[in-house]
């Protein structure tokens, strides 16, 4: 029987690169941030380790030595998978012919735009999921059900008013009667398609995390402070535990204000973890 992990133990990679170090990373269950100067291998780690898991489905077994030499150790021990999720910071138009002719929303045309379509996919089988769960706890016929169906839906709400307090200096809100993702501004409605880099940066990332629905996962990210203001990158991994406090983040940066908010105790510096 299958079962599985809270969050990943440790990472090891034989080979950094040809000929390269030898990593040891031993993980946080919380959050784990991964610093060093441009060159020592940041990217190469964090991605190694999203390839080595994007290998397998998501219910499947995690390979311990992966073709790579990745190797992956859970906690707990006798776990034989985990659930994950990869965010790409970059928003470079999308070149990949055969994607774009999956496409049939011509309004996709850079890598965000296409994280964000594949997460809109998601959030209407988040919210279907959570329908069933309200309905249920509604029509069980206990008292104590009533309180326990605000609680499905307030995940959904807190996310909103997160979006809604982000975007206000560009008067821009949720649309809350839609069952996709858009916006109001003023009078105007916007899809996600509209909105700045950063905005769709901070969108995608937000909504990766309320889709998990507070289930222990593993979040990956490699630079996410790009195109994010300042004020945004200092937030961001709080406003990400306020979501779900049971998401373990693994991420690399450059930015200083990303540990700020007492998260200095979580950075790791690549030179100590490699030999």
């Amino acid at each position: 029987m299958r079962k599985r992990a809270n969050y990943i133990q440790s990472i090891e990679i034989k080979a950094l690169w040809k000929g390269g170090r030898h990593v040891i990373w031993q993980l946080q269950p919380d959050v784990n941030i991964l610093s060093g100067i441009n060159g020592v291998g940041k990217s190469t780690i964090i991605n190694h380790s999203a390839r080595t898991l994007a290998e397998i489905d998501r219910d499947e077994i995690v390979p311990k030595d992966a073709p790579q030499g990745v190797t992956i150790k859970l906690m707990p021990e006798d776990a034989t998978y985990i659930k994950f999720d990869v965010i790409r910071s970059f928003d470079r138009p999308l070149l990949h012919s055969d994607l774009l002719e999956k496409l049939s929303d011509s309004r996709v045309k850079t890598e965000l735009d296409w994280q964000i379509y594949r997460l809109q996919k998601r959030f209407l089988d988040y919210q279907v999921n959570i329908g069933n769960r309200i309905i249920e706890l509604l029509t069980s016929g206990d008292p104590e059900d009533q309180t326990k169906a605000a609680e499905v839906s307030a995940p959904k709400k807190q996310f909103q008013d997160m979006i809604d307090e982000l975007f206000a200096d560009t008067h821009k809100k949720i649309d809350r009667k839609s069952n996709e993702i858009q916006f109001i501004q003023g009078a105007q409605t916007l899809t996600p398609y509209q909105l700045s880099s950063g905005e769709k940066q901070m969108l995608a990332i937000l909504l990766t995390v309320l889709v998990e629905n507070r289930e222990p996962y593993a979040l990956l990210m490699d630079e996410p402070e790009i195109s994010l203001h300042i004020d945004w990158q200092q937030r961001l991994i709080d406003l990400i535990r306020q979501l779900n406090p049971n998401a373990q983040i693994i991420l690399s940066t450059h930015s200083p204000a990303l540990i700020m908010d007492g998260w200095m105790g979580n950075v790791t510096e690549v030179g100590d973890i490699s030999n």
